[in-house]
């Protein structure tokens, strides 16, 4: 995201919020880098900030929610909040303009891909981080209308996204790497489910994006039937791969700073392989998290380079 604004030479602010800008600059480093994928991601604080959550913006960085301000901090005003049609929302709709504006201007071949916030993730971006993670302990039934409530919202914003013309949804969900496999299960599971479900049911496809350490949860992870899972850097590909079984689609999980930003090209490629080789065929390029913003191109144009000169399966030694 940050990458693709630096390299179109947009301040970050404009690259959040104006549509047309985003679109311009996913477009051109997509031209640029032969990406096969365009995205409208540029924050997790679209539809909190609709909702009335408080939010900080900064010239050149990602919004960022302020936690001292939780819309939710008082649990009550959760039965009062009412659902916010994502069209009439600022920040939703500018986000459905996103995508309906890079479909039309895309061709066929690449993946337009909108974003929504997974239940765990939207849940402390309402609540707080650190009061969701009590409230797991807590107030267990809280936690489940809460959950229910984001679900709803979000079932709805992808919707809007795939009626704009949207191919894939991605799911950011990364709060949930922090409650580990058994509250996974019992209270973020069965929600993720039911989005993903909802997604496919309208015809899209789903990437879900969890980052941190998730082989704990992988198999369950796995029940999900994502088209696409991202696995951050501090997860053993190979491990995964087990743990998933043969036929989910992996994705990453280069470290984005130490490997990508911080080695040369050649060092990329080679990460890239022993990657592909643990994950085997059903395998896509790609770093665990995001790419800094001062990433050398030629690292960039590795990822590329190594993906359409290989087939599946194929390794060198």
């Amino acid at each position: 995201m940050m990458f693709a604004a630096d390299w179109s030479g947009v301040p970050y602010h404009v690259y959040a919020t104006q549509a047309s800008a985003m679109a311009s600059a996913q477009m051109r480093v997509c031209e640029e880098f032969g990406f096969d994928h365009v995205s409208i991601i540029s924050d997790p604080a679209v539809e909190a900030a609709d909702l009335g959550a408080a939010v900080v913006f900064f010239e050149d960085q990602p919004p960022a929610l302020d936690d001292t301000l939780a819309l939710l901090k008082d649990k009550s005003v959760l039965g009062r909040l009412a659902q916010i049609e994502p069209s009439s929302g600022r920040r939703m709709s500018n986000r459905i303009e996103g995508v309906r504006l890079l479909r039309e201007q895309v061709s066929k071949e690449i993946l337009v891909e909108g974003w929504v916030e997974g239940p765990c993730a939207e849940g402390a971006d309402l609540r707080g981080i650190n009061d969701l993670m009590t409230d797991f302990y807590d107030d267990p039934e809280f936690v489940s209308d809460l959950f229910a409530f984001v679900i709803d919202n979000a079932m709805r914003f992808a919707r809007a996204q795939i009626d704009a013309g949207a191919d894939i949804i991605g799911v950011g969900d990364a709060a949930a790497s922090l409650v580990g496999p058994k509250l996974y299960r019992k209270f973020v599971l069965s929600f993720e489910k039911q989005l993903v479900d909802t997604i496919h049911a309208a015809g899209c496809l789903v990437r879900l994006h969890i980052c941190g350490k998730t082989l704990g949860m992988a198999a369950d992870i796995a029940t999900l039937g994502c088209d696409i899972v991202d696995i951050d850097f501090p997860n053993p590909l190979d491990a995964v791969r087990a743990a998933v079984g043969p036929d989910t689609m992996l994705l990453g999980n280069l470290d984005p700073v130490r490997l990508l930003r911080d080695s040369p090209a050649i060092r990329v490629t080679r990460e890239i392989e022993m990657c592909h080789s643990q994950a085997g065929a059903r395998y896509i390029v790609g770093a665990g998290c995001e790419i800094p913003r001062d990433t050398a191109a030629p690292n960039i144009k590795a990822l590329s380079s190594y993906a359409r000169n290989r087939k599946p399966g194929e390794f060198t030694r």
